[in-house]
């Protein structure tokens, strides 16, 4: 550009997340729906949406989840979709009762359930093809790092995939390669008011504790670069897992059969298995026909009997019972106690 332009140049942050959700748009037919909290990275969403789509010829509404946790928050919701009609989008506020925390997953895990039922809700009513959501490569890194400390699996350390689909919905996440510090440099370039969500510094959450404490001290200790080294570690996962779930599509109707109350699975199919692969096999049956999830402990015992097997009896798990009966691996409804 000429020195003597006086156009203003465009900032970089929002450039990037425009060229972002520019790149999602491209692969919608329909309407999307921008999940908006009226944080910075869901404002920066919101507004590259609202510049972007009009250009594809896509149809962009926003919709703003109040969950009702904080004193004003229907006031907080009512400015989010203040802020998303000035900027061009079409926006309402839905509110949701969260149910009282339930297992390991605490409020958090309560807050994002109803989030999400809200959100799948609100794209249906909407006739959405698309909910577009607001993470970013920290929030990547983060539960990733989140995943490591638990134990998890591959599945899990693939973390959030940045298109998938859900009940008939597409869940794309543009910005998993955007950074949390653009999305702010970008709200404060085209002057968006950013609310702060209290809970982002309430320690009482694991996010805020590994966002505040840890992260930190990875990135001080091992040098920067540490959350995009998770972001990818996450990008690889996804990869390894599609791999498995379609060599488990490829195998499993060739080695399962109808049991009575259940379903059997071939021991000598399963033990020509690599374990990897087995013990995944295990796991996709037991969700498929009991829907419970399976830990790693359980799954090595049932794998057990098909390696170590010496005459032991049944193994009792969640919703079934699993049992050798020759060359068969049993795996039948357990009845209610």
């Amino acid at each position: 550009m000429d020195a003597t332009d006086p156009r203003p140049s465009l900032d970089p942050a929002t450039a990037e997340i425009r060229r972002a959700v520019r790149a999602a748009l491209a692969t919608v037919d329909g309407t999307v729906l921008v999940g908006l909290s009226g944080g910075a990275d869901s404002l920066a969403l919101a507004a590259a949406v609202a510049f972007e789509a009009p250009k594809a010829g896509v149809a962009a509404r926003a919709v703003v989840i109040d969950h009702g946790l904080q004193e004003g928050s229907d006031q907080v919701a009512a400015r989010a979709v203040a802020t998303a009609q000035q900027l061009g989008l079409e926006a309402r506020a839905v509110r949701v009762e969260v149910a009282p925390p339930t297992g390991n997953g605490g409020p958090e895990a309560s807050a994002r359930d109803a989030r999400r039922s809200a959100l799948l809700a609100a794209a249906r009513d909407a006739g959405a093809e698309a909910v577009l959501l607001a993470h970013t490569l920290d929030d990547q890194a983060e539960t990733v790092l989140i995943g490591l400390a638990r134990g998890s699996g591959a599945a899990s350390l693939g973390a959030m995939s940045p298109d998938r689909v859900e009940e008939g919905i597409r869940i794309i996440r543009p910005l998993l390669e955007v950074r949390r510090t653009q999305t702010r440099a970008a709200c404060a370039a085209q002057g968006l008011p950013v609310w702060e969500d209290p809970h982002n510094l309430d320690r009482r959450f694991l996010r805020v504790r590994v966002r505040q404490d840890v992260m930190p001290v990875l990135e001080a200790e091992l040098g920067p670069g540490v959350a995009e080294a998770l972001a990818r570690t996450s990008d690889q996962l996804r990869e390894d897992a599609a791999a498995f779930a379609e060599m488990i599509d490829e195998t499993i109707e060739d080695i399962v059969e109808h049991a009575e109350a259940g379903i059997a699975v071939s021991v000598p199919a399963l033990a020509a298995n690599p374990p990897a692969l087995r013990h995944r096999i295990i796991r996709h049956v037991v969700a498929s026909e009991f829907g419970v999830s399976l830990t790693r402990a359980q799954t090595l015992e049932v794998a057990r009997l098909v390696t170590d097997w010496r005459g032991q009896g049944p193994i009792d798990l969640p919703a079934c019972r699993a049992q050798r009966e020759g060359a068969r691996l049993v795996f039948a409804g357990r009845m209610p106690e």
